[in-house]
């Protein structure tokens, strides 16, 4: 996901907040809970002004991610907004052009997964219109995982 916002950074932990709260109910939605994903941020900390983290920032952290996910070793990737989404795969194209596609994240190690951009939860509590594309979203991940299976 996006860096932590103000409940994130107080409790030390991913997504507890009101967005965490959707991140949940979605993940529940498709048979998931946080004990059979894991959820990290692509930096640890919240930018100043609750800003967006520039390019200098997230390439600074991009090993210690890359390390979670080679670690975790999961059967899919899903990323949460634009941070995480260009960072992961890349890309300067916007998450409104590239969520609901699959793409491929190769580690540094070689490990190849396949990645699902989708929109970050608290863009949704902004913009609740937008949950529907996202439900496609989660149906394609759970289609994914069940074939991985």
């Amino acid at each position: 996901g996006e860096p932590p916002g103000r409940d994130e950074d107080l409790e030390g932990l991913p997504f507890v907040g009101r967005s965490g709260q959707l991140l949940d109910r979605m993940m529940g939605a498709i048979g998931l809970d946080r004990t059979s994903a894991y959820i990290s941020n692509v930096i640890p900390w919240r930018p100043p002004g609750n800003r967006d983290p520039s390019p200098l920032e997230t390439e600074i952290c991009r090993p210690f991610i890359e390390r979670h996910i080679e670690l975790v070793n999961p059967k899919v990737l899903v990323t949460l907004g634009n941070p995480s989404t260009k960072l992961l795969l890349q890309t300067q194209t916007g998450i409104m052009r590239i969520r609901g596609k699959w793409a491929e994240h190769t580690t540094p190690g070689g490990m190849r997964i396949a990645t699902m951009p989708t929109l970050h939860p608290a863009y949704l509590l902004r913009n609740p219109a937008h949950k529907k594309l996202v439900w496609r979203d989660l149906l394609e991940i759970k289609a994914r995982l069940r074939q991985a299976s």
